[in-house]
């Protein structure tokens, strides 16, 4: 992607809503004409509306880690509104949900869109018969995660931890694009201080995920000693990914 390209997208919340032809796209349930409702209830004031915007994402326009045509607008509309110090107010919490604000939740989202987009995704999907550059959903998502980062990366030092958290777990799957992989180097030491040392194991399990793939040395990192001690459990929680209970009901590309 050229810088002109990455520019050439509305940075602007109310203009993604008002330039992405929502009626024409579409999410799990069909068509994504109530996107716009969803994400504009992100930043409801009554925080049972807002955490039910919240899980509409999540269910909706990102059910069960498949990404479809609303998706990558949508994220578009989520980096734009990441700034918004109504996205520091509190959501509902399910048993297993990760802590945080709004904010952390929406960087978590973008963590899961971003997943469904890596190379190893794409590597799952070909081997299963599914050339991802031939799903569109798949092409635009890798086609925006130069902004993404770039809009996720701003909170890399922010002073809530649970944000700092989310943001440096996010641009994980983001760094497989071509334009950003040189930023690995960069991200590598802020892994080490941040996930590696985080109080969740998902993070301290993300991070050696990550460093390993990446060919970084992982000697010294502790993870979870049983890595799916949740399995089973009513909501399995990840800032990357919203996995449905039994496995997925449906093929790739996801």
């Amino acid at each position: 992607m050229s810088l002109d390209q990455e520019s050439s997208e509305p940075n602007d919340p109310a203009e993604v809503l008002a330039r992405t032809p929502w009626g024409a796209l579409e999410h799990a349930y069909g068509s994504a004409i109530d996107v716009p409702e969803i994400l504009a209830g992100l930043l409801d004031p009554d925080q049972p509306l807002r955490s039910r915007a919240l899980d509409r994402l999540h269910h909706v326009v990102h059910h069960q880690n498949t990404l479809y045509t609303a998706t990558a607008p949508a994220a578009l509309y989520v980096v734009g509104i990441l700034g918004d110090s109504r996205t520091l107010w509190a959501v509902d919490k399910r048993p297993h949900s990760f802590p945080g604000p709004m904010r952390a939740e929406l960087l978590g989202w973008l963590d899961s869109v971003a997943d469904a987009a890596d190379d190893a995704t794409a590597a799952t999907s070909r081997r299963f018969g599914f050339p991802p550059e031939e799903y569109a959903p798949f092409v635009e998502v890798c086609r925006i995660r130069p902004q993404l980062h770039r809009a996720v990366s701003a909170f890399l030092d922010d002073s809530d931890v649970h944000v700092r958290e989310a943001a440096a777990s996010a641009c994980i799957p983001l760094l497989d694009d071509p334009y950003l992989r040189h930023q690995r180097a960069v991200l590598v030491p802020l892994l080490r201080q941040v996930l590696a040392t985080s109080a969740l194991w998902q993070y301290r399990e993300r991070v050696i995920d990550a460093l390993a793939s990446w060919g970084e040395d992982t000697t010294g990192l502790e993870g979870q000693q049983e890595r799916y001690v949740f399995c089973g459990a009513e909501h399995q929680p990840s800032p990357w990914a919203v996995e449905p209970e039994g496995g997925y009901d449906m093929d790739p590309p996801f």
